[in-house]
């Protein structure tokens, strides 16, 4: 295992990483990387330079990287469907689109109760295809990710999207700063970070888990406390462990609450997200860069689900 590049705090993430493989900077160029969404039908990551007002392109059969979309109405968080097509966060639109097959674009939600969301921020995908997203206010606090407005909720919220009736309803209202967003293996569990320490003196940056108990959610105790800057994005992988980015890199999280080790990186986190063909690369959104690992274990799936955590 390289010193330079992992960081073990508990022997169960020797089984996590491979002592062979280092971290890889696949781009660099942007101002602010987050977002990113594997593509298995096209063998290609996407992923937000949100302030760049775009989103790039990395094909992993021959390893370029080109503009996907700009202007792309500030988007940020990014996920597939259960057919496969792009679900996306845009500041700019302060909306959750979804690009339909054609190309064509169905904005899923923009407003709750006839006012504005803030500014969607991340999303997930549940096997009975319902939608869940954060809805913080980093798009319109000013205009370096979006633009500045005030926000008409007054609050910020995380969301859910009947698959059926398309109804966009309140499934948490206790956050300061709803961020990223994943669900347990098995679905029984969603973890949600709150990255309010960015408005709030001393304010959270954590985790907090919450038991699905079918439309809704229950608890919501801390289940991590980030030691480094504050956590953002975060995926699951197949054991239920948590991979979630941070100041100095990824922190890998045991179910149980354990900090097993961490991924170093020269540059902050955003997010992170599973993919290739076996599902075991983690590609990494860190600020100016995308930088990705191979490792020993594979993103969590969902039974006949092309979309990940």
């Amino acid at each position: 295992m390289s010193e330079r590049d992992f960081l073990e705090l508990d022997e169960r993430f020797s089984r996590c990483v491979r002592r062979s493989e280092n971290v890889h900077q696949l781009y660099s160029g942007c101002r602010w990387a987050e977002g990113p969404v594997y593509v298995p039908a096209g063998r290609y990551l996407l992923w937000s330079d949100i302030p760049n007002d775009r989103v790039l392109r990395w094909d992993e059969t021959d390893g370029r990287v080109s503009v996907f979309v700009t202007p792309a109405r500030y988007a940020n968080g990014h996920t597939l469907d259960r057919e496969g097509r792009v679900l996306r966060c845009e500041h700019g639109s302060r909306s959750l689109t979804r690009t339909e097959h054609d190309g064509s674009v169905t904005t899923l939600a923009s407003h709750y109760h006839g006012k504005r969301l803030n500014s969607p921020n991340d999303v997930v995908v549940k096997s009975d295809g319902s939608i869940w997203f954060s809805d913080p206010a980093y798009g319109i606090d000013d205009d370096f990710e979006g633009h500045a407005a005030p926000s008409e909720i007054g609050a910020c919220h995380v969301y859910r999207i009947d698959p059926h009736s398309g109804e966009c309803t309140i499934v948490a209202d206790d956050f300061i700063r709803p961020n990223g967003l994943a669900f347990s293996p098995d679905e029984q569990r969603l973890y949600i970070v709150d990255s309010g320490v960015t408005h709030v003196k001393n304010g959270p940056r954590h985790i907090r888990a919450f038991d699905v108990s079918g439309h809704a959610l229950r608890g919501g105790e801390v289940f991590a406390s980030c030691t480094t800057g504050m956590f953002d994005g975060l995926r699951v992988d197949s054991a239920g462990r948590l991979w979630a980015g941070a100041a100095d890199g990824v922190h890998c999280y045991h179910p149980d609450g354990t900090l097993l080790g961490k991924i170093r990186t020269p540059e902050p986190v955003a997010n992170v997200a599973f993919g290739g063909p076996q599902h075991n690369q983690l590609f990494i959104c860190a600020t100016t860069s995308l930088y990705a690992v191979r490792l020993p274990v594979t993103g969590a799936r969902r039974p006949a689900a092309l979309s990940e955590y």
